[in-house]
């Protein structure tokens, strides 16, 4: 059996390396897709219906701020890169 496949001393790295590239696509993916479900649900009318039935509701109670706050939340991941791409860091 090969180290790759018995999780010898490259194996492991390779598979870690692997996981860590799939979480950090997965982690610069959250936030804009949050911003396009804002903007689609925004563009389509869409949001609550009890909501729109109460005029005097607060205004943060509906999906579009949901998710832009979502997006919000989620950006650190863009934030620490645009900052590696500006100091000139390697990722």
């Amino acid at each position: 059996m090969s180290q790759v496949c018995s999780g010898g001393p490259d194996g492991g790295a390779i598979r870690q390396g692997a996981a860590l590239g799939v979480a950090g696509g997965l982690a610069l993916a959250a936030s804009p897709t949050f911003a396009i479900m804002a903007l689609l649900t925004g563009a389509s009318g869409g949001g609550d219906m009890l909501c729109a039935a109460t005029p005097d509701a607060w205004p943060l109670s509906g999906m579009v701020p949901m998710y832009l706050l979502m997006s919000a939340f989620h950006s650190a991941p863009w934030l620490k890169l645009i900052s590696r791409w500006r100091t000139g860091a390697s990722y």
